[in-house]
């Protein structure tokens, strides 16, 4: 599991006084793209990019700035030219859990291709 904290920042909250729902799908993509970062992906002229095909959240607490959000991240499934995570995103109790889909395609063609090695063992550590 992969975990890192995100700062809460003012513009999170909404009129209702907590972060808005929007703001937990940008939580689940940072924590994602930190990590495949981290482990090498090159985001800006790698052959392979991750697209997000489907997403998921289910809200259990609210939360407000300021303060912190602990995101969690693993890898539920780990296919051919996709990968399904489960993020939990935790304060002093579980805020949200969710999915996120990404299917990678190359670059120029935006056609299915497979993962690519490098990024296939870094995602199968979080398996």
């Amino acid at each position: 599991m992969y975990t890192r904290a995100i700062t809460l920042r003012w513009k999170d909250n909404d009129v209702y006084g907590h972060v808005n729902n929007v703001e937990y799908y940008s939580f689940f993509d940072t924590v994602i793209n930190e990590y495949l970062i981290e482990s090498g992906l090159d985001i800006h002229n790698g052959t392979a990019i991750g697209l997000c095909a489907e997403s998921h959240c289910t809200f259990k607490a609210p939360v407000a700035f300021p303060g912190q959000v602990e995101a969690r991240l693993r890898v539920d499934h780990l296919g051919s030219s996709s990968v399904r995570y489960a993020i939990e995103l935790h304060s002093d109790r579980l805020l949200a859990e969710g999915w996120f889909v990404h299917v990678f395609v190359d670059r120029e063609t935006r056609q299915s291709t497979p993962i690519p090695e490098p990024i296939r063992t870094c995602l199968a550590q979080l398996s």
